[in-house]
C-alpha cells in the first residue's frame, strides 16, 4: 500500500512569484539582551538563537502595516509580473497562519483587496507551514480540469504578538528551563508576505511548468508543535525525529516516479540550521543548492517556501528543475517538482 498521495499536472505554469518584507529587523542579539535575566537564572548561555537555530535576524511589521494589507501588495505585484488581470482570477487561495479573528476568512479581506470578481472563488487552506504548497497543488489540479484558468496563492505572516508574548512569558518567575525551550521556536519566527499567480501552461510559453509532487502524513505527531497567538510550544528532539522519519519515508518511495536526487535548486521550508542539515543527511541532497533565507528572515511559515524562491528566482536559468519540500506540524510533509 503506498504511503504517499502522488500528484501530477498536465498543463500548469507558475507564472510569477513575489515576496514582499516587513520593514523593522528584530536582532537575536536584542532578544537576548530582553531575555537576559531568565538567562542569567537559567543559567543558558547567550547566543542560542544564532548557534543552535542559525537566526540572526528576523522582519517585524511596523505600527501602521498589517500582515493582510502586506499579502495584498504582494499579491498585486504578482498579477503585475505575471500580466494577468484581477478580473481573469478564477481562484484565491490564502494560507496564512496568521488571522485577526475566527471568521470570517482572512481570504475575503485579501479577495476584496485585489479587487478580484465576485465568480472568484476564495477561502483559506491552513496547514501549518506547508499551507502554500497544498494551495499550489490545489489551484493547479482545479486548473488542470478547466474549472478555472488563473489562480493567486497568497500567505503573509506577523509573528509581532507571538514574539511578544513569548518574550514576557518567559520573563515571569518560576519560568524553568525546560519550558524555556519548548518555547526556543517562537523567538525564530519572522514576518513577511508572499503570492503567487497560476495559470495554463500552453497559454504561457515563459512560465514554470508544474510537474507535480507527493504528500505524506504523520499524524500520530500531531502534538509534537502545538502554536497560538500566545506562543508555540514544541518538542523538539522528538519533532525532528518524527520529521525526518517522515520525510525519508515520503523521499524513498517517491523515488518508483520521480527522480529527484539531482535537482538544479532546493525550495526548503526555512526552519534552522539544525532543520537543514538533518533534511540534507536524511535525503543525500547536494547543500550547495539549497538557498537559505533563515539567517536574516527566521521562520516565516507557510510563506517561507514563496519567499526563497522569489528571491532565487533571478539566478534560475529555463529547463533548471526545482523542489519545494517542507515538513509541517501534524506532521506532514509536501514535495513539489517545478521546470524553470
Amino acid at each position: 500500500m503506498n504511503g504517499n498521495a502522488t500528484t501530477t499536472h498536465r498543463n500548469v505554469a507558475l507564472l510569477s512569484v513575489s515576496s514582499l518584507m516587513a520593514p523593522l529587523i528584530t536582532t537575536s542579539e536584542e532578544i537576548d539582551r530582553r531575555l537576559e535575566p531568565v538567562l542569567t537564572r537559567l543559567k543558558l548561555p547567550t547566543g542560542l538563537l544564532q548557534r543552535v537555530a542559525g537566526v540572526y535576524e528576523r522582519r517585524n511589521w511596523g505600527p501602521h502595516e498589517t500582515f493582510d494589507d502586506a499579502a495584498v501588495k504582494a499579491g498585486k505585484i504578482a498579477l503585475r509580473e505575471a500580466g494577468i488581470r484581477p478580473s481573469d482570477v478564477g481562484l484565491l487561495i490564502n494560507t496564512s497562519v496568521t488571522r485577526k479573528h475566527l471568521e470570517p476568512s482572512v481570504a475575503v479581506r485579501i479577495h476584496h483587496g485585489l479587487g478580484l470578481p465576485s465568480s472568484a472563488i476564495n477561502f483559506d487552506i491552513a496547514n501549518a507551514c506547508l499551507g502554500f504548497v497544498n494551495g499550489m497543488t490545489l489551484a493547479a489540479q482545479l486548473i488542470d480540469s478547466g474549472q478555472i484558468k488563473y489562480a493567486v496563492i497568497i500567505d503573509g505572516e506577523d509573528a509581532d504578538e507571538i514574539q511578544s508574548n513569548t518574550i514576557e512569558r518567559l520573563g515571569r518567575p518560576g519560568i524553568k528551563r525546560k519550558d524555556f525551550m519548548s518555547e526556543f521556536a517562537s523567538l525564530t519566527l519572522g514576518s513577511g508576505a508572499a503570492a503567487a499567480v497560476l495559470g495554463p501552461a500552453d497559454a504561457h510559453p515563459g512560465g514554470h511548468r508544474i510537474l507535480g509532487g507527493v504528500t505524506r502524513a504523520a499524524t500520530q505527531f500531531n502534538d509534537l508543535c502545538v502554536g497560538s497567538v500566545d506562543g508555540m510550544f514544541t518538542d523538539a528532539k522528538a519533532l525532528l525525529k518524527g520529521g525526518m522519519e517522515l520525510v525519508v519515508s515520503a523521499w524513498t518511495e517517491a523515488k518508483r516516479d520521480w527522480s529527484w536526487s539531482n535537482m538544479d535548486r532546493y525550495i526548503l521550508h526555512q526552519v534552522s540550521s539544525v532543520h537543514t542539515n538533518a533534511i540534507v543527511k536524511a535525503t543525500g541532497m547536494d547543500k550547495t543548492k539549497i538557498p537559505l533565507t533563515f539567517p536574516t528572515l527566521g521562520n516565516v511559515g507557510p510563506a517561507s517556501i514563496p519567499i526563497t524562491l522569489a528571491r532565487e528566482a533571478s539566478t534560475l536559468q529555463p529547463g533548471n528543475r526545482v523542489l519545494l519540500m517542507g515538513v509541517g506540524s501534524g506532521l506532514n510533509t509536501a514535495m513539489m517538482e517545478l521546470v524553470w
